[in-house]
C-alpha cells in the first residue's frame, strides 16, 4: 500500500539528480564552443520532452566522448539525458480504501508522477472483499448481502485540487481515447491520475473472462462506467478543463447488471434486496452522467 509513496520518492530521487546535472551542462555550455555548445543549449531546451530530450541528449553524448576526460561527471549521468516517466501502478482497494492517504498527498504535492488504478472494484489480490470503490448492490465479501453504500468518486475528487490530470478509461469501449489520456497523462508536468475499469474473475462475467474488453464496451455504453478526460492546461487556455467522452447511456442497465454474478446472485439470495439495490445503483449512474454532463457544458 506504499507505491504511491515510493513512487514519490524515486521521483525525489531523479528530479535532484537532474538538477544537478542541468547545473553541469549549464557551466560547461558557458565555456564550450561550436557544436558541442550548440548540443547542450539544445539538451537545456528540451530536457522535459520525453522524445526530444532523447535525441537531444543521444547527440550530446556522442559529442562528449571526444573529451571523454574534461565531461567525465557528464558522461557519467548520460542515464539521466532522456526525461523520466515516473508511473504508480495499483488497483482500487489500495488506491480507493488502504492507500488513499498516499494517493492524496502525492496528488497534493503538484509533481510530475502518474498513478495508474486499474479499477476492479474489490480487493482482487486478497479474495475479493468490499472496498469503497465497489458499487451499490454489489456482492462481494463483507457484503454478501449486496453493499449498501455508494462508489466513491475517485475521479471527481482529485479535480477538485485544479491541478492533477484525472482521466477514467475502458480500453474495450474506446482504445483511443484510452490511448489520448495515457499520452496527455505523460506529457502533463504535474500529478496525473488514470481510472482504468479492469473486470475481473471476481466479478463473475457470465460470458467469461475472455470477454472482458465486451464487458467494458457494454460499461460504458449502458453509463455503468464514464469516459472523461480532466486536463488542467485547458484551463490556461481559457477552455473548459473537463471532456465528457462517452455518450448518453443506452441499453438495458439491468440486463447489463445480470451478466455479472456479483449482481446476478443478489437475486437469488436476497429478490427484494436486489431489486431495490440495482434500481438504486441505476438512478446513482444516471445521475453522475447529467453532473459529468454539465461539467463539460461548463
Amino acid at each position: 500500500e506504499d507505491n504511491a509513496e515510493y513512487g514519490f520518492g524515486m521521483n525525489l530521487a531523479i528530479r535532484a539528480r537532474r538538477a544537478r546535472l542541468v547545473r553541469l551542462v549549464e557551466e560547461a555550455a558557458a565555456e564550450a564552443n561550436g557544436e558541442l555548445k550548440d548540443a547542450m543549449n539544445t539538451w537545456l531546451q528540451a530536457r522535459d520532452d520525453g522524445d526530444a530530450s532523447k535525441g537531444a541528449g543521444d547527440k550530446l553524448a556522442e559529442l562528449l566522448k571526444a573529451d571523454a576526460g574534461k565531461y567525465a561527471e557528464i558522461l557519467a549521468m548520460r542515464d539521466l539525458y532522456t526525461k523520466k516517466s515516473v508511473w504508480v501502478f495499483g488497483g482500487d482497494g489500495w488506491a480507493y480504501d488502504i492507500g488513499f492517504g498516499g494517493v492524496d498527498h502525492v496528488s497534493a504535492m503538484n509533481h510530475d508522477v502518474n498513478i495508474l488504478i486499474m479499477d476492479t472494484e474489490v480487493y482482487s489480490n486478497t479474495g475479493g472483499q468490499a472496498s469503497k470503490a465497489t458499487p451499490t448492490g454489489s456482492v462481494a465479501k463483507f457484503a454478501a448481502s449486496g453493499k449498501k453504500t455508494k462508489k466513491k468518486d475517485l475521479g471527481r475528487m482529485m479535480m477538485t485540487y485544479g491541478y492533477v490530470y484525472v482521466a477514467s478509461v475502458a480500453m474495450g469501449a474506446n482504445k483511443n481515447q484510452c490511448l489520448k489520456a495515457f499520452l496527455e497523462a505523460e506529457s502533463y508536468p504535474g500529478p496525473s491520475i488514470i481510472l482504468a475499469y479492469a473486470p475481473c474473475i471476481n466479478q463473475g462475467l457470465k460470458k467469461g473472462m475472455g470477454k472482458s474488453q465486451l464487458e467494458e464496451k457494454l460499461a460504458v455504453e449502458v453509463g455503468y462506467w464514464p469516459l472523461y478526460r480532466y486536463d488542467p492546461r485547458l484551463a490556461d487556455e481559457g477552455k473548459n478543463p473537463f471532456q465528457l467522452d462517452s455518450k448518453e447511456p443506452t441499453g438495458d442497465f439491468q440486463e447489463f447488471l445480470m451478466g455479472e454474478v456479483r449482481y446476478a446472485s443478489l437475486k437469488q439470495t436476497f429478490p427484494e434486496e436486489a431489486t431495490r439495490l440495482h434500481a438504486q445503483l441505476e438512478s446513482e449512474y444516471m445521475e453522475r452522467y447529467q453532473t459529468y454532463k454539465k461539467m463539460a457544458e461548463g
